[in-house]
């Protein structure tokens, strides 16, 4: 994934179109049609809003096929309308901006129909471009991003004599401003893809006598199992007779093959031995990808994006919040309260979706709803926004799923973008809803006054910086591994928190749970002298979130006494693990272990701490030999009552 140096978005007047993707490619002697179908099905977990292809016949004549919705469309649209070809491209998309429609849907061309792009990712300075090719004589049938690339190469090829393809690419790249992975092809230079990266992921496969490109290696490993990873500002020549690599600058570079030793079945899950363990690894993609385009480092303002349709007048008549969720969503929707309280200083309530109806809630007009749903399906959640919207409130719905009926509802969507997550234990989705509402706090402290754009730039630089930090807690694995053979065995478990640290504890608790089958309990750690100090014995271990941000005097005091909780635990003979930031001397030194977290602000904290719990959960379960993507009684999405 791109570095977070990349991430500094900012808007701009018109249609984003930026898209999470599956790309797939194929040149050589089998029927294309069929791999490129079968390479879209593996990457369907990327996208699946609109999905199309592209493919060039013998003749060289270039055809498309397009269609909104499922690949099923897609395929019953080729049933009717037969087409075949000896290579081509197809993309499957994910509708994070813009409405999934056929006319969004790529395969993208240029004005003439010679040169079809398939895309993800993000172009930032498109409407420049466009209005620059436009004065030029280009003529544009969409307003996404991805067709201001097919023009612009376009435009190199034509001027130049016919270039290569390599080349005009090479040079519209250079004008191109985002992050980006594509995979290109022209008439006017047949029997070659270009593939091209800088950021999103882009893979090449190299079979007997055919060649691949891709966003992921499921999308090959029936064919082949040598492929090599496209770097950023590097170019993939794809012709028959192999694959040339190329840098930005034009010069040549060569790549070692890596040699898959998966089978297809454990490729689904990229290497990794479970869904649940290959989703908490994603957590720095997802959150990135959640950021994505709502931030501008430069101004620092925060947008919300065109699904809203509640204007800045309208969130500054609002004068209370309610949040509405269940499960890990509640969970969310507890560590926003503290979010938006603290920024935007307005009153928060967060209920469950299975009690809302049942308490008759004080609401009206002059209160936003927020409901929060991993699916977007949830029935309680759906009831509860029902409720609130024949009450006379606005609904704003926190989900991972375009189109769902959550979203649908709602006067407006802000989506989260972790992708789909296969385990039934929510990790990726999580840590998005987290970041989704420090966006919605931000966004609401702006339009009422209580931060400048000026004032939100450490937030905005702190919130960029999260999904670097969360690589660096991923990368001790190995250490919570080690902490799950330590207490595997337990019966019981206590974690505690404080503040917006409280929620934490209660999603670890909730994660031992549902996985490992433990009895474990997430408790305020001030409460501790009203009853749990009464289970504290030489057996019980006891998880303790003892951050602390030093800029900020309530952390400070918040960490003071959850040191004192510490002391309290270890006097009654307990086990602590604390979760400490980097540096922790007082913490560490009452405590039989600790994970250190890199340092950040009190309100991000909880997307750095829920981690190492869910690690350990996994951890646990897997050794108490557990099935933790499919624990039992438990459903992915409860759409029923």
């Amino acid at each position: 994934m791109p570095p977070a140096a990349l991430f500094h978005w900012s808007l701009v007047a018109g249609h984003w179109s930026l898209t999470m993707c599956g790309i797939v490619g194929y040149i050589g002697k089998k029927p294309v049609v069929p791999i490129l179908l079968d390479g879209l099905k593996r990457l369907e977990y990327r996208g699946y809003d609109s999905a199309g292809i592209a493919v060039v016949a013998e003749n060289g004549k270039l055809e498309v096929r397009r269609c909104q919705g499922k690949l099923r469309n897609l395929e019953e649209a080729i049933r009717l309308q037969p087409l075949d070809g000896v290579y081509g491209v197809g993309h499957t998309r994910w509708a994070t901006h813009g409405r999934p429609t056929e006319e969004n849907a790529h395969p993208h061309r240029d004005c003439h129909g010679n040169i079809v792009v398939v895309h993800n990712g993000i172009i930032e300075n498109y409407l420049t471009l466009k209005q620059q090719l436009q004065a030029a004589g280009h003529k544009f049938v969409t307003e996404t991003d991805t067709e201001v690339i097919a023009h612009l190469v376009e435009k190199y090829q034509s001027a130049n004599g016919r270039l290569p393809l390599e080349e005009a690419v090479r040079r519209a790249v250079q004008e191109l401003h985002g992050v980006y992975a594509m995979a290109i092809l022209s008439v006017h230079d047949p029997n070659k893809i270009v593939a091209v990266r800088l950021g999103p992921p882009a893979v090449i496969g190299l079979g007997k006598d055919e060649y691949f490109v891709a966003s992921d290696i499921p999308a090959m490993l029936y064919h082949t199992r040598d492929v090599f990873f496209l770097a950023d500002r590097e170019i993939a020549v794809i012709t028959p007779d192999g694959v040339r690599l190329l840098d930005f600058a034009g010069n040549a570079l060569q790549r070692d093959i890596q040699h898959i030793t998966w089978d297809p079945i454990q490729a689904e899950k990229s290497g990794f031995k479970h869904f649940m363990l290959k989703e908490i690894f994603e957590q720095p993609r997802a959150v990135r990808d959640t950021l994505l385009g709502r931030l501008s480092r430069e101004t620092g303002r925060v947008y919300l994006g065109e699904e809203v349709d509640i204007s800045e007048e309208e969130f500054r008549q609002f004068r209370d919040v309610k949040i509405v969720a269940c499960g890990t969503s509640w969970h969310a929707a507890l560590a926003g309260k503290f979010m938006l309280e603290r920024l935007a200083r307005l009153p928060v309530e967060v209920d469950y979706g299975s009690e809302y109806r049942y308490r008759e809630p004080i609401i009206d007009e002059h209160t936003l709803t927020v409901i929060i749903s991993q699916s977007g399906e949830t029935a309680d959640s759906i009831a509860a926004q029902r409720e609130a919207l024949r009450r006379g409130s606005k609904t704003l719905a926190i989900s991972n799923v375009v189109g769902s009926m959550i979203p649908r509802e709602a006067h407006g969507a802000l989506y989260t973008h972790a992708g789909p997550e296969i385990g039934v234990a929510s990790t990726k989705t999580f840590g998005t809803q987290l970041a989704a509402l420090f966006i919605l706090a931000l966004y609401l402290a702006q339009v009422r006054g209580r931060l400048t754009p000026e004032q939100s730039k450490p937030y905005l630089e702190e919130l960029l910086k999260i999904p670097t930090k969360l690589e660096h807690i991923l990368q001790r694995d190995d250490e919570i591994e080690e902490l799950g053979r330590t207490f595997f065995r337990s019966h019981d478990f206590l974690f505690l928190g404080r503040g917006i640290h409280y929620p934490i504890a209660l999603e670890g608790a909730l994660k031992l749970k549902e996985i490992s089958y433990i009895h474990a309990e997430g408790y305020p750690a001030g409460e501790m002298k009203h009853g749990p100090n009464a289970l504290i014995d030489s057996t019980l271990p006891v998880v303790v979130l003892a951050t602390c941000d030093h800029n900020d005097p309530e952390s400070v005091t918040r960490y003071e006494k959850t040191v004192s909780n510490i002391r309290e635990v270890k006097a009654r003979d307990g086990i602590v693990l604390a979760v400490v930031t980097e540096g922790d001397t007082e913490a560490r030194a009452a405590a039989d272990h600790v994970l250190e977290l890199p340092p950040t602000c009190e309100l991000l904290y909880p997307l750095l701490e829920v981690v190492p719990l869910q690690l350990l959960a996994y951890h646990i379960a897997v050794r108490r030999g557990c099935d933790v993507d499919q624990p039992r009684n438990l459903a992915k999405s409860v759409t029923v009552e």
